[in-house]
């Protein structure tokens, strides 16, 4: 197994950390639900809002509220903390209903000085030792985790000072001996390292395509170039994937800052663009972006440049505060939904000899770090810019932000060589079409030009590949794709095992000395045919690499699929408007059917992000009894006041138990109490353009396989001829956790149930208990593979080598 262990799992991921295990992972908790009791648990959010925070504090309420203990809200933030009175008010189930869609934060966020001192402190000290809180779960950015944390500190002198005012009494100060405090980092600009993602940030790169793709009709239409100002004053994140998303010509960040001479080169970079058939320049600068001097690079500066020297049309858009608000994506829900769990878990567990942790993302999995530690790294990030230390503060902000950022250089920067490598290579879409397919392509033709290459677009799969549909693909060509969806290639389903000798034929034809699959199981499947063919065909040895894109996600060997994201949030977004009519109707109940083949991972994964009471999934059996036990639970949910229910099922979940079979069960057995409606959502799951993180997985995936083929067709090659047969000759590239990992197609076969087209172990299975603890179930919540302490410890790495 061929593995980069730099890559984070979502290409959104950037910051560096090792983790050093502190201690071994708590045992499953067998009555979770009894965790909590005698306990209090304070939320609040501080600084910045984030889409998504409202997750997360649905998340705390709930499952707080599930092991037993009283959850209070801190509105207003700190504020609130120090002013007390109705600022702190016990929470309910019912209250948190409906907040899962609502960007920003309900339950409202402030600046507060009183904090910053001591005598704020102890007010608020007073106001959770009179309720009996001794646990605070804080969602803001570095500077409210680091209050949190001051405070923490503080708090055995603060009750000392307490009981010798006569604040509170020596009985009340000893019932709250200790102040437990768990933070998750709410920040739209991924700057927080420790984490690979934080809230909001998913939601943010949402608002910033959505103009982006809005501005480039316009700036088509009237050949204009467009500055873009997206926020980030110490961070690029946004700016460096919005860039790689929509494929900018020029991007300015603060870490990375341009060479001396960048007026010239970025002059000369908008005429060749323009001089390759463009009708638009984009140019996508971050709030904070500076000269290596530490001069200030402003839009307005940009555009002036532009006009000046090249009198191009040219606007400026700083989009502001818009990325900030808006409905959270389904990443942002289901990520404020962890953390939010597993912030309870902690702070439950929690004794006095705990340090202040954070609730981070690592891979699939949450993590725990301490508090301190990541907040010092954050700021190690912003001495190194401002000492100029620039390469430093690159690699301080992790390899996957590295590894961004020479990806984006090659595309926009690195021209094509005079000189030809000799090879060709072929890139094809199989299966269904997903979005982020064109985004893959697109990559993979041009990262393949500046390799020297003559790429090969086969258009409709493998049906095109016997019958030779197969042309020459430029740079142009592929211009403007990573925002489309669906296959600008086409696809077909067709397997090629009846077409070996045809596709044979079409190999030789064109002399294709390198393949690239892009689809989802036909694609897994129809490559095994390649390779089984081999023996007969010797046409067929040679490196063959697929890129997983379905929005099934059902691909063995990688945890996300190109397209999956996009279905994701189509499926929430539609549910989303389905909620809002049955609050409106009241005592209605939603069966929704999605989309998946035999996996569930659609179902589950926006049953989580919608709040749905129920998904029903191949993989989680079901009967008749546990479809009466969801009945009768909506039965009750009817007598409170949220009167309205949502339950997905997966399209293959059962043969016997239909959607329309649950429909008219749930009718007859829910008579005089709710009505039922049904929806199958269909096709529209394909659709779509793609979000963010299927631009920029594709964009990632298609660069990386062309470096992998390269090296694979130089390793087979003898006397001009390449002859790969090995096991290793034929891979998928796959996400694995934090890794982009290529595995011989040969070892993901045993990984693989063909019957159901589905791989044999998935990672999101350990999610289900979350969605149903969320939607008023009892169940046991299994933190043994969760998180446990862990220390960051600082590791350079140098970026990833020849993409």
């Amino acid at each position: 197994m061929n593995c980069d262990s730099g890559d984070l799992p979502l290409p959104h991921a950037p910051h560096l950390i090792s983790a050093k295990k502190m201690s071994q992972p708590p045992e499953k908790h067998e009555r979770t639900h009894n965790l909590g009791i005698g306990k209090a648990i304070a939320v609040l959010t501080s600084g910045g809002d984030a889409q998504g925070m409202n997750a997360a504090v649905r998340a705390v309420v709930r499952v707080g509220i599930f092991t037993g203990a009283k959850v209070y809200f801190v509105h207003e933030g700190y504020q609130g903390l120090v002013d007390g009175g109705d600022n702190i008010q016990e929470a309910t189930w019912e209250r948190v209903s409906m907040m899962l869609q609502l960007g920003g934060t309900v339950i409202g966020s402030a600046r507060c000085q009183d904090f910053r001192m001591r005598e704020g402190r102890l007010k608020a000290a007073r106001n959770l030792v009179k309720r009996g809180i001794t646990n605070l779960c804080v969602i803001g950015g570095d500077g409210s985790l680091t209050g949190a944390d001051t405070f923490r500190a503080e708090w055995s002198s603060l009750l000392v000072e307490l009981v010798k005012t006569g604040g509170v009494t020596a009985e009340e100060a000893k019932n709250s001996s200790h102040l437990n405090i768990v933070g998750m980092v709410g920040s739209i600009d991924n700057d927080f390292c420790g984490t690979d993602m934080t809230i909001g940030t998913d939601s943010a790169l949402h608002r910033i395509m959505e103009i982006v793709d809005a501005i480039t009709t316009t700036a088509q239409s009237h050949q204009r170039t467009f500055v873009l100002e997206v926020m980030g004053r110490h961070c690029g994140y946004l700016a460096l994937i919005t860039a790689l998303a929509c494929g900018a010509d020029w991007v300015f960040i603060p870490e990375s800052p341009p060479e001396d001479d960048w007026e010239e080169h970025l002059c000369r970079r908008l005429i060749e663009t323009r001089g390759r058939g463009s009708r638009l320049n984009i140019i996508i600068v971050a709030e904070g972006a500076i000269t290596k001097q530490g001069q200030p690079i402003t839009s307005e500066n940009i555009k002036n440049l532009v006009v000046k020297r090249l009198g191009y049309d040219t606007r400026v858009t700083i989009l502001g505060h818009v990325q900030r608000g808006g409905t959270p994506s389904a990443f942002d829900r289901i990520l404020g939904s962890r953390m939010g769990v597993e912030a309870v878990m902690a702070l439950l567990e929690g004794t006095p000899d705990t340090p202040a942790c954070v609730v981070s993302l690592s891979g699939n999995q949450a993590v725990r770090l301490p508090l301190m530690e990541c907040v010092q790294v954050t700021k190690d990030v912003t001495t190194a810019m401002n000492e100029g230390r620039f390469d430093d503060a690159v690699k301080l902000r992790g390899r996957s932000f590295q590894n961004n950022w020479n990806v984006y250089k090659l595309l926009a920067h690195v021209r094509p060589p005079s000189t030809k490598s000799g090879y060709n290579l072929a890139v094809m879409n199989v299966g269904a079409p997903a979005s982020g397919m064109n985004a893959a392509v697109r990559a993979a033709v041009r990262i393949g030009l500046i390799h020297g290459h003559k790429m090969l677009a086969v258009h409709d799969g493998f049906d095109g590949l016997a019958h030779g549909q197969v042309e020459e693909i430029g740079w142009g060509g592929v211009g403007g794709w990573t925002g489309l969806g669906g296959s600008k290639l086409g696809t077909k389903r067709t397997l090629p095992k009846k077409y070996l000798e045809e596709i044979s034929a079409t190999i030789s034809s064109f002399n294709i000395q390198g393949l690239i699959v892009i689809g989802g199981f036909e694609a897994f499947t129809g490559s095994l045919e390649l390779v089984e063919g081999r023996g007969k065909y010797e046409e067929l040895c040679i490196p063959v690499c697929v890129i997983p894109a379905t929005v099934s996600n059902n691909v063995p060997g990688s945890d996300f699929s190109i397209g999956a994201d996009t279905a994701l949030n189509t499926i929430t977004t539609t549910c989303d408007r389905i909620k809002q009519s049955s609050a409106g109707t009241k005592r209605r109940v939603f069966i929704i059917e999605t989309m998946g083949g035999y996996c569930g991972y659609l179902a589950t994964m926006a049953g989580l992000a919608s709040g749905a009471d129920a998904a029903y999934i191949f993989e989680d059996p079901f009967t008749i009894r546990d479809l009466q036990v969801n009945v009768e639970h909506l039965c009750e949910k009817m007598k409170t006041t949220v009167k309205r229910g949502l339950v997905l099922r997966n399209e293959k979940c059962n043969e016997n138990y239909t959607t329309d079979f649950i429909f008219n069960l749930y009718s007859e057995e829910g008579k005089g109490i709710f009505e039922s409606r049904k929806n199958v959502l269909g096709h529209m799951q394909q659709g779509g353009t793609p979000t963010p993180f299927d631009r920029n997985f594709g964009t990632k995936m298609g660069a990386k396989s062309v470096a992998w083929l390269t090296g694979k067709i130089k390793e087979y090659s003898r006397h001009g001829r390449i002859f790969a047969n090995t096991a290793d000759s034929a891979c998928l590239l796959g996400m694995r956790r934090r890794s982009l990992v290529f595995q011989p197609l040969a070892e993901l076969e045993e990984q693989t149930d063909f019957e159901h087209r589905l791989p044999k172990q998935q990672w999101w299975l350990k999610l289900r208990p979350i969605l149903k603890i969320l939607a008023k179930y009892k169940a046991d919540l299994d933190t043994s593979e969760k998180a446990h302490l862990e220390h960051i410890t600082h590791k350079v790495v140098p970026a990833e080598a020849n993409i």
